[in-house]
């Protein structure tokens, strides 16, 4: 009877261990999408250049803006009296450029050089720049766009003045001016000195932008690769998707200032003024924002030049008035 039960434990015991076997073992996993190569992802709507962009900032034409003949005063019935009985300035700007229009991660407020020169407006029409301007963050190419839909009233954005331009929006006259270089990344910076040593590679620049113009006509024919904001350069080159970001050197100096592994190489190619953009039809409003700007250049550019640009830049001053 002993005998028995041995013989029947020991079938229960093998019998379990081969269960246990079955269960245990399912064979070798099959991966159903094995991945050999894996790709950094690009930014949304990267494209070419933009075959209806602005052109560069030649002088076939005259840019000179529209004099001041009321000052800083405010007529009833102008476009200034329209815009305080609604009680904001609408101003179409930057947030992802930094130093000249980007928003602070700390706090969430848009900052730069570019909004403080949008503040001293909405201060000439109110008084106070204090919950009195409302901004609206658009890319490069929605400059015109905006403009001409009555969108918004004043864009300022690293805005060119330019002949092109001209034709669809008004502009100030310039409160800054700037000039393309190129940025690439530290590890090739003693071999490249501009776009003549790019040909062949592709060079970022922002969707509406007269860089990426200027990146499509160089004679050593670098590929143009475009976007919708300047950041979204960086990330490429950072990725190593793009060999360079080519745009105006205050634009390159926040990106180095953002990523000490890229250096600006090269001088200044292009001159780039920079202008407040005004709807066609809103005349008064051009003078009108030529006498701020004449009031900025006294005092308030000085201090937001030094608070935003002076320690990269070095010492700056804003360029003279020129009018039709």
């Amino acid at each position: 009877m002993k005998l028995v039960k041995q013989k029947r434990l020991a079938v229960l015991i093998s019998a379990v261990a081969m269960a246990a076997a079955g269960c245990g073992s399912a064979g070798k996993p099959v991966d159903p999408a094995p991945v050999t190569d894996v790709q950094p992802p690009q930014p949304a709507h990267v494209g070419g250049v933009d075959a209806g962009g602005p052109g560069s900032a030649n002088k076939d034409c005259n840019t000179g803006s529209l004099a001041p003949n009321n000052g800083t005063g405010i007529p009833s019935g102008s476009t200034m009296a329209k815009i305080k009985e609604r009680g904001k300035l609408i101003a179409g700007v930057d947030q992802t450029t930094f130093l000249f229009g980007f928003r602070n991660p700390t706090n969430g407020s848009l900052e730069g050089f570019d909004i403080d020169i949008a503040k001293q407006v909405a201060i000439a029409i109110f008084g106070t720049a204090e919950n009195r301007i409302q901004f609206r963050a658009i890319t490069s190419s929605q400059r015109e766009a905006v403009l001409e839909r009555n969108e918004v009233d004043i864009v300022v954005r690293t805005y060119t003045i330019n002949c092109d331009r001209l034709k669809r929006v008004n502009f100030s006259t310039a409160y800054y001016v700037a000039g393309q270089r190129v940025l690439v990344p530290n590890s090739v910076a003693d071999k490249v000195d501009g776009l003549e040593d790019l040909g062949g590679q592709k060079v970022c620049a922002a969707k509406g932008s007269t860089p990426l113009k200027t990146i499509a006509a160089a004679p050593s024919k670098p590929v143009p690769v475009s976007v919708d904001n300047w950041s979204d350069c960086l990330v490429m080159l950072q990725q190593g998707q793009v060999a360079a970001v080519s745009t105006d050197d205050v634009i390159l100096v926040g990106m180095a200032e953002q990523d000490p592994t890229t250096r600006i190489v090269g001088d200044k190619f292009t001159r780039e003024p920079y202008g407040i953009g005004i709807p066609k039809a809103n005349e008064d409003m051009v003078r009108f924002v030529n006498a701020v700007l004449d009031n900025v250049r006294a005092g308030p550019w000085r201090q937001s030049y030094d608070k935003w640009l002076s320690k990269l830049l070095g010492d700056g001053s804003p360029p003279p008035a020129e009018y039709k």
